[in-house]
């Protein structure tokens, strides 16, 4: 791979930015992806590693893409090839990064959260 970067419409790639426009212009898909990104950043899996935003957006990522992969058509020939290079591109750690910073905002707004600025606060 070249070391070009490169960016479209404010995301890593075109391949990127063209799934998570699908994902939020679907209705059906925008609605249980939401509804997913609540539930994994409300309940992250537990790591001695990882913080609990990190494991979410992990645990996300791989969600995402998994699912994607599994639903990808079956198609022969070039555009076999052509379609698992495209989903290879999709960086789906910034497209969970984004799903789960708009769910965490949902939440702080709906009181399910701590704001930033209560966090750590012993009031």
């Amino acid at each position: 791979m070249s070391n070009n970067t490169r960016t479209y419409n404010g995301w890593s790639n075109y391949e990127t930015w063209a799934v998570k426009l699908w994902l939020n212009n679907d209705e059906g898909s925008y609605n249980y992806w939401r509804e997913r990104s609540r539930e994994i950043l409300l309940d992250p899996c537990p790591s001695d590693i990882l913080t609990d935003e990190q494991t979410a957006r992990y645990d996300l990522a791989d969600e995402l893409k998994r699912e994607h992969e599994a639903n990808a058509p079956t198609i022969g020939y070039v555009f076999a090839d052509l379609l698992n290079a495209a989903l290879s591109e999709v960086n789906w750690s910034e497209i969970a990064e984004s799903m789960l910073a708009d769910a965490k905002e949902e939440l702080v707004a709906s009181g399910e959260w701590p704001s930033e600025a209560t966090e750590g606060r012993d009031d």
